[in-house]
């Protein structure tokens, strides 16, 4: 099967949020809708400095007026360490050993690119409510395995239910974490993101107020069970539905997660998204 270098392709998808916050959910998800939809495309992530965001984009996300302070964030489990936090520029080893303590299914470590990794984070996150990804180079996953499974139907090319396996992976990673330990190390961290975000191109603008639309962006998705009919075009799949193709990357993430693994994910964002506005959740 031919395979194209990845800045050729409209990019996608993936964590879910800030977080890693979906670092977890968008570690299971922007990468997952690029490639599910990409199926011939191997992507490739230099260590390079990422995209900042352009111009047109930043009125949508870059208000000076904080809606959620994360100091208003529920509080949770004291974090693991009250070192001192490392430079943006230097904290991928420890961001990577904590985020894969975070977990107790799956491997994280081997999902996750190991570098620029809140940064990449933080540009997936900001790209989520939007309807173009833009460059590749913000993904902060590893692909999954496998190719879009398609059936026909009277002529009619179908996503195949078996699609979703390809994002097990991905899903029991997801599955294992634990919200309130997950948001109190995001909370602990919280500067890093910011940063991250002001490199983003965005000096006005609040991380956590860009997370949480994420997440409510991604709520709304559709939830669909009826085959979705999808059509090649040149290298990839796009959805027949106009209506499904002009979702933005984070809703068309979910509906290409399959029924199942959507309601999952789902699940975990709303958890998630309580004890980032200061709601009670049950262990």
């Amino acid at each position: 099967m031919n395979r194209r270098a990845s800045k050729k392709q409209n990019s996608y998808g993936s964590w879910i949020v800030a977080i890693i916050v979906v670092a977890a959910i968008v570690v299971a998800g922007v990468y997952l809708v690029r490639m599910a939809m990409h199926p011939d495309t191997a992507v490739t992530i230099p260590p390079t400095t990422l995209p900042a965001a352009t111009s047109s984009s930043a009125p949508a996300s870059a208000s000076s007026v904080i809606q959620h302070p994360i100091t208003q964030a529920s509080s949770g489990p004291a974090p693991a360490s009250t070192a001192a936090l490392p430079a943006l520029v230097d904290s991928d080893a420890s961001v990577l050993d904590a985020l894969s303590s975070l977990t107790s299914g799956g491997d994280l470590r081997s999902l996750l690119v190991p570098s620029q990794i809140i940064s990449r984070v933080v540009a997936t996150v900001d790209a989520l409510p939007r309807q173009s990804f833009g460059s590749t180079n913000i993904l902060p996953l590893r692909t999954p395995k496998g190719v879009m499974q398609t059936t026909q139907a009277n002529g009619i090319t179908l996503i195949d239910t078996r699609n979703a396996d390809r994002y097990a992976a991905y899903v029991t990673v997801l599955e294992g974490v634990d919200p309130h330990a997950l948001v109190a190390w995001y909370k602990h961290n919280y500067p890093l993101f910011q940063d991250a975000y002001r490199e983003l191109g965005y000096p006005h603008g609040y991380f956590n107020d860009r997370a949480l639309l994420a997440i409510d962006d991604m709520l709304a998705a559709p939830d669909l069970h009826d085959p979705i009919a999808v059509t090649r075009v040149g290298s990839h799949y796009v959805f027949v539905d106009p209506r499904l193709q002009s979702l933005s990357n984070g809703q068309k993430l979910m509906v290409r997660l399959g029924p199942a693994n959507e309601e999952q994910v789902k699940a975990k964002l709303r958890m998630i998204r309580a004890l980032l506005v200061g709601s009670q959740v049950a262990h």
